[in-house]
This record gives structure tokens, sequence and C-alpha cells, in this order.
């Protein structure tokens, strides 16, 4: 049975995916800044 791709073509999709994605880069950002940055810095004294 054949996927068909048109059910996915309206707006909605992109403006879900984007959000997702917007919040997985935000999260990444924060969690560097939160635990790696310091690490780093811990770990240079």
């Amino acid at each position: 049975m054949a996927l068909d791709t048109r059910q996915f073509e309206h707006p909605a999709w992109l403006t879900a995916g984007s959000t997702v994605v917007g919040y997985l880069l935000i999260l990444a950002v924060l969690t560097a800044a939160l635990f790696v940055v310091p690490w780093l810095v811990f770990a240079a004294l």
C-alpha cells in the first residue's frame, strides 16, 4: 500500500514540524549553557 503524501501538504504540518525543531534547538542550547559550559569551566580550573 503506497502512502499518499498529499495529506501532509497542509501548512499546519510545516508549522508543527517547525515548532518541534525550534523547541529541540532551544533545549539543546539551554542544555549546553547549563551543563556543558560550567563543566568546561570547572575542568579548566
